[in-house]
């Protein structure tokens, strides 16, 4: 290009000379200030009409007409109707029962006399049979085989034996169940010894039993309700005879004896 070219042409086409100015650079560099002043009076023109339209909808609006103020108006009663003295007036509203009276107690003062109004206070009678009786010590004895006459003119209907108390009730359910005295997984744990019989036949399951907790905790009418065979049973029998005592149950805070049951599994590992 030479230099009145130059002179004369603007820098985006000193820029892009010998270049492609159909590519989109050139065309966009060449109207972004078109583009920027068509943005500026878009702008403009957006903030305007958010300033100017309420201004002409308010001036367009009628005003409302101001409200009358309220006025009180003077309120007079009519005069109540003549009473008629032929009429009888009304009953009384009912009224509250008065409250119960209380009994009192009536004080008399004393009334101090003379004493010559004050007569003396009689006194017994002396009993002329013991006046003359002296106090002392008598033994008397009786026949020490003798007996009542009462007794012997009725006689009795027993038969002389003394029947024995009944057994003591055994609860089945009491207000403090009986407790172990001992961690009962941890007793069975060490104590319990799997039969060889059971082993050897590959033998598991649970064996229930059912006992009677004393009132001095101690166990007793051990029974199987339901065994497994195989030695089992008779180890869960002797391994819950040998247990220390437990906390007995309680009815009415008084120690009871009470049925209990007591389920042992046999597993083997």
């Amino acid at each position: 290009m030479d230099i009145n070219k130059i002179l004369n042409s603007d820098y985006l086409d000193i820029l892009f000379e010998g270049r492609n100015k159909q590519y989109g650079g050139y065309d966009l560099r060449k109207k972004y200030p078109n583009r920027m002043r068509n943005a500026a009076l878009t702008t403009i023109g957006i903030v305007s009409l958010i300033i100017v339209v309420p201004l002409i909808v308010s001036a367009i609006k009628p005003k409302e007409s101001s409200k009358p103020p309220v006025v009180m108006t003077q309120v007079t009663l009519a005069e109540p109707p003549p009473v008629d003295p032929k009429k009888p007036p009304p009953p009384p509203p009912p009224s509250e029962p008065p409250p119960p009276v209380k009994p009192t107690v009536k004080f008399t003062p004393p009334v101090i006399e003379k004493d010559k109004e004050v007569k003396e206070d009689e006194k017994p009678p002396e009993q002329t049979e013991m006046k003359d009786a002296a106090a002392g010590i008598k033994t008397e004895q009786g026949d020490v085989n003798g007996i009542d006459p009462g007794i012997v003119d009725k006689p009795g209907t027993g038969t002389g034996v003394v029947a024995a108390p009944p057994p003591p009730q055994i609860f089945t359910y009491v207000e403090q169940m009986p407790v172990p005295s001992v961690d009962l997984n941890s007793y069975l744990s060490k104590n319990l010894k799997y039969p060889e019989q059971a082993r050897s036949n590959n033998i598991e399951g649970r064996v229930v039993l059912k006992f009677v907790v004393n009132e001095d905790g101690t166990v007793s009418g051990i029974t199987v309700v339901r065994g497994i065979g195989n030695g089992c049973d008779e180890e869960a029998k002797r391994v819950l005879a040998a247990m220390p005592a437990w906390k007995p149950g309680k009815q009415n805070g008084r120690a009871v004896k009470v049925y209990f049951t007591l389920p042992i599994v046999f597993k083997l590992e």
